[in-house]
């Protein structure tokens, strides 16, 4: 196989281009039989095969710089950079990064898990050279989905503007993880069938050099004439406009096409944009034909595509009860920014279309979006994984938390995530959100009491309000069949107890009920309460706690800085109850790698055993026996 003689970036240019076309069927065939074992972002990588090549062939890495927009795209490179023998460990505890990582090859020179950040980094890097007096290419590799990002339109204008040498490629597949929307999607669209346009621009260029001694205003007429058919072929010239050379529409796998696409591009003085189509999930037919559900997957048959039938999760018990919801009150509205399907949203799309908004990678707009629409009367649900929450930080203080807008936050993929690492790992929103006058913040223990707070929030009318949950299977515990509203900031106490009290906030409350059950099975029974709200804070119990001599010990999935515990002290120390032994369990300051959630638990002390422990330190002592 040619693919074993592959260790380095070095070695593929002793490649002949009918081996590049052998070696991508290899590279196919790597992926789909490495990740039917692993699971991961198959779709995606089949559809970068042949570009991903002509890259690593065309340019020298790592002193040409090759800038991965959102790295689930970057496994062939990594497989091109010496990690291909990593694979079988991929997105594992201490494993192969799903994502670039610097410290696992020089050839990762940018990190990134969120969309739309490659053309500012390659503008960051272009500068940077030009500055030092260095000869290198910067290549930023795009997504059509990435490219509605506003970060990326930012950064294209920056480049356009300064008019570096930078060289953009944008992977065009339609997609990004559902299939893409917006007015940039549909101008993409024409670009595709723009054929026309690129062969008669290409014929007028030939017949103007065939001239000979060609006179300055004729050569000019010439040019204007050539710009002018941009308008009359092309509906936009968008890229052109903002100061880059376009080329394209390519296909994205004809190997001879994009290599010489590539010499022109290095040649070219300012930033050059290269428009290839791909296919997503391009030689593998259940990728192709589902690359939604191949986008990122669990282990799957070979033969057949089929994956293991996954058990409901909190986010289907959202799916659901947004339907129930939208039943009971017209004002209910959707958005998602490019996620209805990892959202739970398609269902309610399907039966209410007219009442899902998806607005493409953006969600700032998204979060000031649903801030308007709450304006005039409607109930915003602003569907969100926690990562991707972050990134509309000022929108939800200044549109939303400001002007007390009754936005509710579906606060998704809460906590430790798994597989996807540190990129995706929701640690911080409860932290930032806390520190937002007018939100309330709530978490569940169970699917259930996610159903009674999503009924809290559609009757909720005094400003914006989130509950958070994360991406896990559901405890399957009963349903209630009438869902009624929690009253606002009250904890619920799950077991009275003595002497020390476990507040657990969110879905690690299981955790910490296993705890409580380890130390009854001891003879000792902390008082156990489900802390529901971390903002507003419930005040009567913790003023009870502090003036009964309880000790405290926080339980949460998310940052120890800023979050649930760091508010208990807050609380108390305000109140002046400053001799309360509180201790926080959750998540250090640092940033949690990829494993099972289970291992990632098991890192950061975020377990029975563990609390069970601290719980059992703080007991009373009298003859060497510890008081129950």
């Amino acid at each position: 196989m040619l693919l074993t003689k592959i260790n380095d970036p070095q070695d593929l240019k002793k490649c002949t281009l009918p081996e590049l076309y052998t070696l991508a069927g290899e590279i196919r065939q790597f992926l789909v039989e490495n990740l039917s074992k692993t699971g991961g972002h198959l779709a995606p990588n089949l559809g970068v095969v042949e570009l991903t090549l002509i890259l690593h062939y065309a340019f020298n890495s790592p002193k040409d710089k090759l800038i991965w927009d959102v790295g689930h795209q970057a496994y062939v490179h990594k497989m091109l950079t010496g990690r291909r023998e990593m694979f079988p460990t991929l997105r594992q505890y201490k494993g192969l990064c799903g994502f670039p990582k610097m410290n696992e090859s020089p050839h990762d020179v940018w990190e990134t898990g969120h969309s739309s950040t490659s053309l500012s980094a390659a503008m960051g890097m272009a500068t940077a050279r030009d500055l030092k007096k260095e000869k290198n290419h910067v290549v930023a590799v795009i997504g059509d989905g990435a490219l509605t990002g506003g970060m990326a339109l930012e950064a294209l204008n920056h480049i356009g503007h300064e008019q570096k040498n930078v060289i953009v490629v944008l992977n065009d597949n339609e997609m990004s993880i559902a299939p893409n929307v917006g007015a940039l999607h549909n101008y993409l669209g024409k670009l595709r069938s723009a054929q026309n346009y690129q062969w008669a621009k290409g014929e007028l260029g030939h017949w103007i050099k065939s001239v000979p001694a060609v006179g300055g205003k004729l050569m000019n007429l010439a040019e204007r004439f050539k710009d002018s058919m941009k308008y009359l072929l092309v509906s936009g010239v968008l890229f052109e406009e903002l100061g880059f050379t376009y080329i394209g529409p390519i296909d994205g796998h004809n190997m001879e096409l994009l290599l010489e696409t590539m010499k022109i591009a290095k040649q070219n003085k300012g930033p050059v944009l290269i428009h290839a189509i791909t296919k997503k999930g391009k030689g593998y037919a259940p990728a192709e034909a589902d690359s939604v559900k191949f986008h990122g997957v669990g282990t799957y048959k070979i033969e057949s595509g089929d994956t293991a039938k996954s058990a409901p999760t909190y986010t289907s018990v959202f799916s659901e009860t947004m339907i129930r919801l939208a039943q009971e009150d017209d004002r209910l509205v959707a958005v998602t920014p490019a996620m209805p399907a990892g959202s739970g949203l398609i269902p309610f799309g399907e039966k209410y279309p007219d009442r899902l908004f998806d607005v493409g990678i953006a969600e700032q707009h998204a979060c000031t979006f649903a801030a308007a629409l709450a304006t005039q009367g409607l109930k915003p649900v602003l569907a969100i994984y926690s990562t991707f929450l972050q990134r509309a930080y000022d929108q939800l203080i200044h549109d939303v938390a400001r002007q007390k807008l009754n936005v509710v936050f579906a606060v998704d993929r809460a906590g430790l995530v798994g597989a996807d690492g540190e990129t995706h790992q929701g640690m911080y929103d409860i932290a930032f959100m806390r520190t937002v006058p007018n939100m309330v913040i709530m978490a569940p223990k169970d699917e259930n009491e996610l159903r009674l707070m999503m009924k809290t929030a559609s009757l909720y009318e005094d400003g914006p309000i989130s509950y958070r949950y994360p991406r896990l299977p559901v405890r399957g515990v009963e349903l209630d069949e009438e869902l009624h509203p929690l009253p606002i900031g009250k904890a619920e106490i799950v077991t009275e107890g003595k002497h020390v009290a476990i507040l657990a906030f969110g879905h690690i409350y299981e955790i910490a009920e296993q705890a409580v059950e380890q130390l009854h099975r001891e003879g000792i029974h902390p008082m156990l309460v489900n802390a529901r709200f971390c903002k507003p804070l419930d005040e009567e119990l913790l003023s009870r706690l502090a003036q009964e001599g309880y000790k405290i010990i926080t339980v949460e999935e998310g940052a120890e800085m800023g979050g649930f515990g760091s508010a208990v002290v807050e609380y108390l120390a305000q109140a002046g109850y400053h001799d309360v032994p509180v201790q926080i369990v959750g998540v250090p300051d640092y940033f949690v790698e990829h494993g099972s959630v289970k291992e990632q638990r098991n890192e950061v002390g975020l377990t029975a055993e563990n609390i069970a422990a601290r719980t059992r330190a703080w007991m009373p002592v009298t003859k060497g026996v510890v008081e129950a």
